[in-house]
C-alpha cells in the first residue's frame, strides 16, 4: 500500500490569499465565521459572495465601483 502525501495549503495561491483576505474582512466588519459570541454570524451568502470578491481581487479581476462626484 502506498503512503499518501499529507495535504497542506500552499500559501501563495490566489485561493489561499483570498481566504486570508476573507478572514481579515470578517474581522474588520465584526462578522463571525462561527458561533463564538461576536456580534453577527456570517450567512452562507455573505461568505460565498465575499470569498468570490476576494478571489477576484487576488487575480486582479475585481471591478471597482466609481466614487460619487
Amino acid at each position: 500500500m502506498t503512503d499518501q502525501p499529507e495535504s497542506r495549503p500552499i500559501e501563495n495561491t490566489p485561493e489561499y490569499v483570498a481566504y486570508l483576505l476573507l478572514e481579515r474582512i470578517a474581522d474588520v466588519e465584526r462578522i463571525s465565521m462561527s458561533r463564538d459570541g461576536k456580534e453577527k454570524v456570517a450567512s452562507r451568502k455573505w461568505i460565498l459572495d465575499t470569498y468570490a470578491e476576494c478571489l477576484d481581487a487576488t487575480r486582479a479581476n475585481r471591478r471597482y465601483a466609481k466614487a460619487p462626484g
